[in-house]
């Protein structure tokens, strides 16, 4: 989603095969229709291990002279000249730490201790498996010979973890941080009488940053920007936006960079379109005298007239288009996409959206996923917000770090309330500019309502913590003033850092809000975490020996409640700004409740890895989408063997009756509970458990279990049948084993294959099972509880795409898609 957003992309490409088996793509680009070039890097060449041997790679203990010599590294593949031809191609985001084998710990940890292999789920990598941590990508890039007097850099979203940036053998950047972003200017390191210029990227993984799952490698998007010498820098502009009584007063500061080798005098020509990309309002021209080496900044204000507000329901986008004019014509174009709309916290009536009262209905979320890890293509970041805002979701924490560019932007167009989060609650100078660089590049996001300083730290309710949180708290207001601070604190919400933020954030401990309400009633409050129901999808009994959790709304740990528990607190309290739900997706690492092997990762989601949904999930959309009527039975009903024994029936819904059938006979109906669910024990019979929901008397939704049969084909799903022949779009497969009848068969296990014909191919596969130890890069998963998921990835030519799943013994699934050129 970054090409496209803030800048002007124009030009076709050019092949230009290098050196050592690099292949770059120039771009033709005139400078009259496209001063400013984005080019994303997506395809590199990746060694895993150390590329050559140890000593010419960095092993800091044998070679002294590492950095002795500009443009002479001692690392081999650093230089432009190194033969990466034996390397592999994989495609940017990558994270190579999920294609790593398990590693079972020798001994289990000691009771009461956490498990750092269990935190990161028992991925071979860290400092016991060297060879797992530490990687190397390649890649070439084409320069012609006007580049020399462009300003060209490279911007890194995010790499996982300590990396060293080299340009043809030269140091351009290093960058310790797994998650803020970092940029590299590179123009005085490259060869323009066309000879090779190579990008290499040493990564080392050896360290970790939280106690979850972080992937390894060139996990976000790459990009190579080149401008002219008078530009707008990297996250140069500013919009804020004010909404008033007739409609809003936007103020925008845009920064503008020399790097010429004389004072220029520029003209920055600004305007606002609006959300029907018609409706067009200029700005004053701004005249601007920049010496060289200098950044000056342009202010300028507009006043618009009822514009079109965003909001969760209705996600209006602005964009400023920002021109630099030197000598009668422009050099550089710059967009930045921007919402009007008004955001606060009030201790008494929650969060207000453009005035309006708006509960927060949350989901906790960090950053992997089944097949691919936290190497996450954009299509599927969308199909992920998809999922939670299906179940009325319309907020979004990313924890415990700040996210990829690509999920904020697409927040801001779906309409997400978004808590960007910093990763480390940190004054020293190298976390203060990784905080720096995380609020300059995130501040124009219209989704995002709060910057949380910290999760649950050590120090939170010391003077310690006051004085660090204040430091970043004032870093994050002089840059930007607009929302409040927050923090996620699990006790001392009345000391420490709990007295220094603007909004206080509650993880768990949902019952005591009130009190620290009546003490404090005038500091806004919201749930931070909330909920940590566990469960197994599928399963609905509790078996410690195989690490399966029930799927009912009962089983949690000792610090956490049931869904229903904490959401009935929050849902009748206007106080309560809302909560998050630890969380939304189950995710690798940090196994819960057993964090013992073979489980690699937690139970917490409302759905799972492949985000599958877990019965929870349909508890929430009941009561977060409480306008659109719905009943939701569980558990499944196929039991052999268990005839006229009693079954928990639970039913999740929002009408007002619920009856229940068992072949067409009534067991009973009940009112819903508002906020709650009904039960029943119900004796076992085969053949169909029906719930029908009724308001005013009339039936107006319907769920229903049917006793399934044999196992007889596989059954495939696409969330989406076009795609875009980018290289970078996926398909998100559902594979389901049905029964002769088209019934889904609950107790599934087959092993299915899947076969890709046309230009694509499976990039990773899952189930949605906590203790899996099947490969995530393969084209085979055994279904959970009858489903898999497979993620499809197009190609470039274009064209159709078969998908075809097959299992021994089925009737085989089939389903068609089709690529077309972006």
């Amino acid at each position: 989603m970054q090409v496209g957003r803030r800048e002007f992309v124009a030009g076709a490409g050019t092949l230009a095969v290098l050196g050592g088996g690099q292949v770059a793509v120039a771009a033709d680009v005139s400078p009259a229709t496209s001063p400013r070039l984005r080019e994303r890097l997506a395809t590199w060449r990746f060694h895993l291990g150390h590329a050559a041997d140890q000593a010419r790679d960095f092993d800091f203990g044998r070679n002294q002279r590492t950095f002795a010599k500009a443009g002479a590294a001692t690392a081999e593949a650093a230089m432009a000249g190194f033969d990466d031809s034996g390397w592999r191609m994989v495609r940017v985001p990558h994270d190579w730490a999920v294609e790593l084998p398990f590693a079972p710990p020798a001994a289990p940890a000691p009771k009461d201790s956490e498990d750092a292999a269990a935190a990161h789920g028992f991925k071979a990598i860290g400092r016991a498996f060297p060879a797992n941590s530490v990687g190397w990508y390649r890649t070439a890039i084409a320069v012609s010979p006007q580049d020399r007097d462009r300003s060209i850099w490279l911007e890194f979203d995010g790499v996982f973890r300590d990396c060293i940036v080299f340009v043809n053998g030269y140091v351009v950047a290093t960058n310790e941080s797994g998650y803020a972003p970092f940029a590299a200017s590179i123009g005085d390191f490259l060869n323009y009488d066309g000879k090779p210029n190579v990008v290499a990227v040493r990564v080392d993984a050896s360290l970790g940053e939280g106690w979850f799952y972080e992937g390894a490698g060139l996990y976000r998007h790459v990009d190579l920007v080149r401008a002219a010498p008078v530009h707008v820098p990297q996250w140069g502009s500013v919009v804020r936006s004010e909404v008033t009584g007739d409609g809003a007063a936007v103020h925008i500061k845009l920064e503008v960079r020399n790097d010429g080798p004389a004072t220029v005098d520029a003209v920055v020509r600004q305007s606002i379109v609006a959300p029907d990309g018609r409706t067009r309002t200029p700005l004053p021209d701004t005249g601007l005298r920049i010496d060289p080496g200098a950044t000056v900044t342009a202010d300028a204000s507009a006043a618009l007239r009822a514009p079109a507000l965003w909001s969760t329901e209705t996600p209006h986008l602005h964009r400023l288009v920002s021109e630099i004019v030197v000598n009668g014509a422009v050099v550089d174009r710059y967009e930045t996409p921007f919402g009007i709309r008004a955001i606060r916290f009030d201790a008494a009536r929650g969060f207000l959206l453009n005035g309006r009262p708006t509960k927060l209905l949350g989901t906790c979320n960090h950053q992997d996923h089944a097949g691919v890890g936290t190497g996450i293509p954009d299509a599927l970041h969308a199909w992920r917000i998809d999922q939670v805002q299906a179940m009325g979701s319309n907020a979004w924490r990313n924890a415990h770090n700040p996210p990829a560019t690509a999920l904020l932007d697409l927040a801001d167009e779906k309409g997400l309330l978004m808590i960007v989060e910093a990763r480390r609650n940190s004054s020293d100078p190298v976390a203060m500019d990784e905080l720096d660089r995380i609020v300059r590049r995130d501040r124009n996001h219209p989704c995002i309502i709060a910057w949380s300083l910290g999760n649950e730290e050590p120090h939170q309710g010391t003077d310690r913590g006051a004085r660090i949180t204040t430091a970043m708290q004032a870093a994050v207001r002089q840059l930007d003033p607009t929302r409040p601070t927050t923090f996620a604190l699990d006790n001392s919400w009345d000391k420490g850092v709990g007295k220094v933020v603007d909004v206080v954030g509650f993880n768990y401990r949902t019952d005591q809000i009130e009190a620290f309400h009546t003490a404090h009633p005038d500091v806004p409050v919201y749930g931070s975490e909330t909920g940590s129901t566990v469960s197994t999808r599928g399963a609905y009994a509790n078996d410690p020996a195989a690490h399966i959790v029930r799927a009912y709304d009962t089983e949690h740990p000792w610090w956490a409640s049931t869904a229903e528990a904490w959401w009935t607190i929050a849902a009748t309290r206007p106080h309560i700004a809302g909560g998050f739900i630890w969380t939304g997706f189950d995710y690798r690492g940090e196994p819960t409740p057993y964090a013992q092997f073979p489980s690699i990762s937690s139970y917490f989601g409302v759905l799972d890895t492949c985000g599958f949904p877990k019965d929870n999930f349909h508890y929430y959309r009941a009561w977060w989408r409480p306008t659109e009527p719905m009943v939701h039975l569980l558990p499944h009903w196929t039991w052999p063997g268990r005839d006229g024994q009693p079954i928990e029936v639970w039913v999740h819904g929002n009408c007002a009756e619920v009856e229940l059938l068992l072949n067409g006979r009534s067991i009973g109906r009940k009112p819903m509970p508002r906020n709650g669910h009904l039960a029943w024990m119900v004796p076992y019979a085969p053949g169909r458990l029906e719930a029908r929901g009724y308001d005013r008397g009339r039936r107006v939704a319907r769920d229903i279990r049917d006793t399934a049969g044999p196992a007889a084909r596989v059954e495939l799903v696409a969330d989406r049948r076009l795609l875009a022949a980018t290289g970078d779009d996926v398909a998100v497969v559902r594979a389901t084993i049905l029964d002769a009848r088209g019934r889904p068969v609950p107790d599934a296990d087959h092993l299915v294959r899947f076969a890709v014909i046309g230009d694509a191919a499976v990039i990773g596969v899952g189930n949605g099972n906590p203790t899996s130890l099947e490969p995530d890069h393969a084209s085979e998963r055994r279904v959970f509880h009858g489903l898999a998921q497979a993620i499809v990835r197009a190609g470039t030519k274009g064209g159709p795409i078969a998908i075809r799943a097959t299992a021994d013994g089925l009737g085989e699934g089939r389903i068609s898609l089709l690529a077309k050129p972006a």
